[in-house]
């Protein structure tokens, strides 16, 4: 390095509020106002302290801000979810970072995988960055971890289930009924053997799409039949194999009812390998890219994800504002999309 050059960026001190206000000409509590947006400041002094600090690279300390205010904010929320790459995951999430977003709130995301051991995991670690809230699509059913963490004044809400042993607000859709209605809809086309196959039953909205899923075949008198059911969890491989399992049965289904985006894309994959895809009818519970390019399209229950995550961000920061109202529950409703694979009538193929 030659006398004069400066220093390599890895070995640089971050430029600071003091180096800003010198090069500014102004005093460093002017700096600290114009970071801050306070209003008053003559609008000739904040271009000149801008144009300081984009000189220098100067980037202000959030972390440092918060510990001075008075609220102790962090303009940070964490948010959890099961698996950030799933399509469900990812609408919500960024539903969220919208709202967010236009608070001037960042957020910190991270997965689960169906883990409780992770869930308490990566919230505590959250909590300890200081987030001001924590958005939680929750893996474990013992929430009581975060009862000292509310009482420190974090506010918790949580999606597509309820907490457990915590009062909590949650966001959720209406996962009953939805199944119900999917189930209703393969016997009015004239299915009477209809395949599940879901996530694991232990998770709380998987077994609810099953009790829906056997309510409707009780309603409609018929008997419910254990072996074309499987409990596959969200693996689309293990939704493939699970899929020709039950097709290779001696008396195989002529409808499948696949409760989870990852089990019905595994599903179509293993239909379209057996050239069954105009000839067993086919429900999916939750949206997913695509299904409605395909022949025949995917029928889905779809779940209003942008309802959701925009009412669970909306609960949140509604707490940070010092909404002390009782908790509740918000129930959102699910809809019917016809696009073909739901509609093939049973002995009759559908070609498209």
């Amino acid at each position: 390095m030659t006398q004069g050059e400066p220093p390599p960026p890895s070995h640089r001190s971050r430029p600071t509020m003091r180096e800003v206000a010198a090069l500014a000409g102004v005093a460093i509590k002017t700096v600290s106002r114009v970071v801050n947006g306070v209003p008053t400041v003559d609008p000739v002094i904040v271009a000149r302290v801008r144009e300081a600090a984009d000189q220098l690279g100067y980037r202000p300390n959030l972390t440092a801000s918060s510990l001075r205010r008075g609220d102790g904010r962090t303009a940070t929320i964490g948010m959890l979810v099961e698996d950030a790459a799933n399509p469900f995951s990812a609408a919500l999430t960024r539903t969220v970072e919208n709202v967010a977003r236009e608070r001037g709130v960042l957020v910190l995301i991270g997965s689960l995988d169906e883990d409780p051991a992770r869930e308490r995991e990566l919230a505590r670690a959250l909590v300890d960055r200081r987030v001001d809230g924590l958005v939680i699509v929750p893996a474990g059913r013992d929430h009581s971890y975060l009862i000292s963490e509310q009482r420190s004044g974090t506010c918790v809400v949580f999606v597509d289930r309820e907490a457990g042993l915590l009062d909590a607000d949650a966001v959720v859709s209406d996962n009953r009924r939805g199944a119900i209605t999917a189930t209703d809809h393969l016997l009015k086309n004239g299915h009477r053997r209809i395949a599940y196959l879901g996530d694991s039953a232990s998770i709380p909205t998987a077994a609810q799409r099953f009790d829906g899923y056997r309510h409707a075949l009780e309603l409609a008198h018929i008997p419910f039949d254990d072996e074309i059911v499987r409990h596959t969890g969200a693996s689309e491989e293990a939704a493939i194999a699970a899929t020709e399992q039950i097709l290779s049965l001696p008396d195989p289904p002529t409808a499948l009812f696949t409760s989870q985006n990852l089990v019905t894309i595994g599903a179509v994959r293993a239909l379209r390998a057996l050239g069954l895809q105009n000839t067993v009818a086919h429900m999916g519970f939750d949206d997913f890219p695509l299904a409605d390019i395909l022949t025949p399209g995917i029928s889905v229950i779809a779940q209003d994800i942008e309802q959701m995550g925009r009412t669970a961000a909306e609960m949140l920061f509604s707490r940070l504002d010092g909404d002390q109202s009782p908790t509740r529950t918000v129930t959102v409703p699910t809809r019917l999309i016809e696009r073909g694979s739901g509609e093939i009538t049973a002995g009759e193929p559908r070609h498209d």
